[in-house]
C-alpha cells in the first residue's frame, strides 16, 4: 500500500542516522569490553548495577511523561496505519510539495467519509495535525479516546442541538422576491401560527426549513407569532429552492459560543501548530461540496490580526472508490496553499458588512482551492460517466499514476460543466446520445460482473475449442494455461485462507456489516443532507473491528485455556499468531478476489446468451472509445486550457467555470423576463 515513504516521519538523513545509532547500541551491548556501562561500573566498583538502572528508569518515566501527547500521537498513526493497510487496497498521495514544512497551517478537506477522513490525511501528512471534532463524536466511546489522543479539539455544532420548533411559520413570495443581498442590514419578516417565538428562541439563533442543511439568522424576535431574519448572502437562493414557505415546520438551531474553541486554535498555530477543519460541517455522500461554514475564514482572519501570521489554506481532497467497502483505494491530493489578501484585513476590523463581505469573499477562495483537488460532479450517474470516459479515452495497456487520474478526471468533469453551461443546460444530442450508449455499456459490463481493462482481452477467447487456426493456436494454448494457473492459484489460496477467515474474519465482517448498516440508517434519518448514509458506514465497520477483533482473540484464548493443556508459553504464542493469521487470509482472500474476476469473463462464457453479450463488448468498446474520441476533439477546443494546456491551474479553472456559470444564469433569468 502506497499509503507512505519512508521520509514522511522523519527526514531520510534522520532515518539513516536513527539506523546506525541502532545498530551502534546493539554492537555496544553485544561485546563486553565495549560496553560503556560495564566499563563504568569497573573504573567504580562501588557502585551497583542497580543504581544505573534505577537512574535509567527515572529519566525513561520523566521523558515519556512530559512527551506523553507526542507519543501517543506517534502510536495512534501508528496503529491508524495498520488500519488503513487493511481496510484500504490502495492509498495513494499528489502533492506532499504543497505542504508546508514548518509553521501553522490550516488544512480543509471535503467530508465524504466520517471518521476515516481524518484518519487518511493524518496518516498521509508528515505534519502533526490537530482535528475540530464534533463534541456529539468526542463523547463516543473509543472514537473520543482516539480524538484525545491525537490532540482533536471538541466543537460543538449547532446541527447537533436542533429542535423541532411549535407551530409553522410562514414567508410571503413577495418578501422573498424583493430580497437585496446587497443591502446593509436587510431583515426578512416571517410570521408564525400557534408559534412560540419569545420562550423558544432568541436572536443570534437559526431556523432551518425542512429539507434544508442550512440554518437563517434570527435578527429579532418581536413577539410569539413574529421575527425577523438576516439576509445573508445565499437566502435569496435558499428560500427560492424550497419547496414551500408558507405554513411550513421548522428546526430551531441554538447559537453555539465558540470562543473557547478559538482560543485554542489561535493558540496552537502561534506556537507553529497545524489544524485540520472539514469546512462543510459534516460528512455526507453527495458527490459534490456542501455549503462551506465560516469559521475556517474567521479563524485565518483571527490569526493575521492576532499575531500578524498570514496562515497557508491547504486544500485536501479525498477521492474515493468504493468509499464504503472493504478494501477500497483512495487517493489523498493536496493542492496549493489559499493566502488572505492583507489589504483587506482593515475590513475585517471594521466589522459589519465588510467584515462579512471579505471572509465570504476568502471562503469562496478556499471553495475553488478545495474544487481543484476533487472531481466534483452533481450527481452519481455524472460521475459514472465521467469515470467511464475517463478510462476509455486514455490509451490501452497505459498504466496510469495517481497524479494522472485525477487530472483527467477533473478535466472531463469541468468539460462536462462547461459543456452545459455553453449550451443552456441543453447539450448537443450527438453527446447526449453517446452519453446513453457510455451508461448501457458501464450497466452491461456490471451485469455481466466484469471490468472494462477485461473487455480488451475477450477479442482472442472468440476461437472456440476444436476450431483453432494456426495463426491462433498459440495465443488459444496460452490462455487455456493461464485460466488453469488462476484455478490453481485459487485453490491453493482456499486451502490456506479458508481456515483463518471462517474463524477469525468471517464472524467479525458479518458482525460488522450488520452493525455499520444499523448506524447508517440511523445517521440517514437524523441528516438533512445525506443521500442514502454510505458516509458512515466503514468508518462503524472499523470502529466495531476495533472493539470485535481483540475480544474474538481473547475469547478464542480462553477456550484454549479451558479445553486444552497447553503451557502458558504455547498460550501466548497461540495469541500473537491471531493477529498474523487474520491478516494473511485478509491478503489471501483479496488475491483469491483478483483470480475470481480474472476467471470471471471465462465462467459467463459457459452460458449462451452471456456468450453473446460477451462476444459484443469488444466491438462496442471500441466503437465508444473512436466516437468519444472524436467528440472530445470536436468540443475540446471551446474549452480552452482545459484541453490545450499539460498543466493546468485548476484554482483558476474552478474560478472561470464559477463565473461562466453566474453569467449564463443571470442570461437565462433576463432571456425569460423579456
Amino acid at each position: 500500500m502506497a499509503v507512505e515513504k519512508k521520509g514522511t516521519m522523519m527526514s531520510e538523513l534522520d532515518y539513516t542516522k536513527a539506523q546506525l545509532a541502532f545498530f551502534y547500541i546493539i554492537v555496544l551491548l553485544s561485546l563486553d569490553i565495549f560496553n560503556p556501562v560495564k566499563i563504568f561500573l569497573h573504573v567504580f566498583p562501588s557502585i551497583a548495577a542497580w543504581h544505573i538502572a534505577a537512574v535509567a528508569i527515572i529519566c525513561m518515566l520523566y521523558t515519556f511523561i512530559v512527551n506523553l501527547r507526542e507519543l501517543l500521537y506517534f502510536a495512534v498513526k501508528v496503529f491508524f496505519h495498520s488500519i488503513l493497510s487493511i481496510f484500504f487496497n490502495d492509498v495513494q498521495v499528489v502533492g506532499k510539495e504543497n505542504i508546508p514544512s514548518y509553521g501553522p497551517v490550516i488544512f480543509t478537506s471535503n467530508h465524504a467519509n466520517q471518521f476515516m477522513d481524518g484518519i487518511m490525511i493524518m496518516c498521509t501528512c508528515q505534519r502533526k495535525i490537530s482535528y475540530l471534532v464534533a463534541d456529539k463524536s468526542w463523547n463516543r466511546a473509543i472514537i473520543g479516546h482516539l480524538a484525545w489522543a491525537m490532540g482533536a479539539v471538541p466543537v460543538k455544532r449547532a446541527q447537533d442541538s436542533a429542535k423541532m420548533g411549535t407551530g409553522t411559520v410562514s414567508i410571503r413570495a413577495e418578501d422573498i422576491a424583493a430580497i437585496d443581498e446587497s443591502v446593509t442590514d436587510s431583515v426578512l419578516k416571517v410570521t408564525g401560527k400557534d408559534t412560540k417565538f419569545v420562550t423558544e428562541m432568541k436572536a443570534g439563533d437559526k431556523i432551518r426549513l425542512p429539507g434544508s442543511a442550512l440554518g437563517m439568522k434570527i435578527a429579532s424576535v418581536a413577539s410569539d407569532t413574529s421575527m425577523t431574519l438576516k439576509v445573508e448572502e445565499g437566502i435569496k437562493a435558499l428560500l427560492s429552492s424550497s419547496k414551500a414557505c408558507e405554513n411550513t415546520t421548522f428546526d430551531i438551531l441554538p447559537r453555539i459560543d465558540q470562543a473557547d474553541v478559538y482560543r485554542y486554535v489561535l493558540e496552537k498555530m502561534s506556537s507553529g501548530g497545524t489544524i485540520g477543519i472539514f469546512p462543510e460541517g459534516g460528512s455526507h455522500d453527495r458527490t459534490d461540496l456542501l455549503p462551506l461554514k465560516v469559521g475556517v475564514a474567521l479563524i485565518a482572519y483571527s490569526e493575521l490580526e492576532k499575531d500578524g501570521i498570514n496562515v497557508p489554506i491547504v486544500p485536501v481532497g479525498l477521492n474515493y472508490f468504493r468509499a464504503h467497502r472493504f478494501r477500497g483505494k483512495a487517493t489523498v491530493e493536496f493542492g496549493s496553499p489559499t493566502y488572505i489578501d492583507p489589504s483587506t484585513l482593515a475590513d475585517y476590523k471594521r466589522g459589519g458588512a465588510d467584515k462579512r463581505r471579505v471572509c465570504n469573499d476568502l471562503l469562496a477562495r478556499i471553495e475553488n482551492s478545495m474544487r481543484s483537488v476533487i472531481v466534483s460532479v452533481p450527481d452519481y450517474e455524472t460521475m459514472q460517466i465521467i469515470h467511464a470516459a475517463r478510462r476509455l479515452y486514455r490509451p490501452d495497456a497505459r498504466t496510469e499514476t495517481a497524479e494522472q487520474r485525477q487530472d483527467m478526471g477533473r478535466r472531463f468533469a469541468e468539460g462536462y460543466k462547461r459543456l452545459l453551461i455553453q449550451t443552456s443546460g441543453n447539450p448537443p444530442q450527438q453527446w447526449v446520445d453517446l452519453q446513453e450508449r457510455i451508461l448501457d455499456y458501464q450497466k452491461e459490463l456490471n451485469e455481466l460482473g466484469i471490468r472494462d481493462y477485461q473487455v480488451t482481452g475477450l477479442d482472442h477467447e472468440e476461437v472456440e475449442i476444436g476450431e483453432e487456426t494456426a495463426g491462433s493456436k498459440a495465443d488459444t494454448v496460452l490462455h487455456r494455461m493461464n485460466v488453469i494457473g488462476h484455478i490453481v492459484h485459487l485453490m491453493f489460496l482456499v486451502m490456506l485462507a479458508a481456515p483463518p477467515a471462517l474463524l477469525l474474519n468471517l464472524p467479525v465482517g458479518l458482525a460488522a456489516r450488520i452493525y455499520s448498516n444499523r448506524r447508517r440508517i440511523v445517521a440517514l434519518e437524523q441528516s438533512k443532507v445525506k443521500i442514502k448514509g454510505y458516509d458512515v458506514m466503514l468508518s462503524e465497520r472499523v470502529l466495531a473491528c476495533i472493539v470485535l477483533v481483540p475480544s474474538l482473540w481473547f475469547f478464542y484464548g480462553a477456550l484454549l485455556m479451558l479445553f486444552t493443556s497447553l503451557d502458558w508459553p504455547t498460550l501466548a504464542f497461540c495469541f500473537t499468531c491471531f493477529p498474523l493469521f487474520s491478516y494473511w487470509s485478509i491478503m489471501a482472500a483479496e488475491s483469491g478476489m483478483v483470480d475470481v474476476k480474472d476467471l470471471r469473463p471465462y465462467v459467463m462464457r459457459l452460458f449462451p446468451s452471456s456468450r453473446r453479450r460477451l462476444a459484443k463488448l469488444p466491438a462496442t468498446r471500441k466503437a465508444l472509445k473512436a466516437d468519444l474520441r472524436a467528440m472530445v476533439k470536436k468540443i475540446g477546443p471551446s474549452m480552452a486550457d482545459i484541453y490545450f494546456e499539460r498543466d493546468v491551474d485548476w484554482q483558476k479553472i474552478q474560478l472561470e467555470t464559477k463565473n461562466m456559470s453566474s453569467q449564463d444564469l443571470e442570461h437565462i433569468v433576463s432571456k425569460k423576463n423579456e
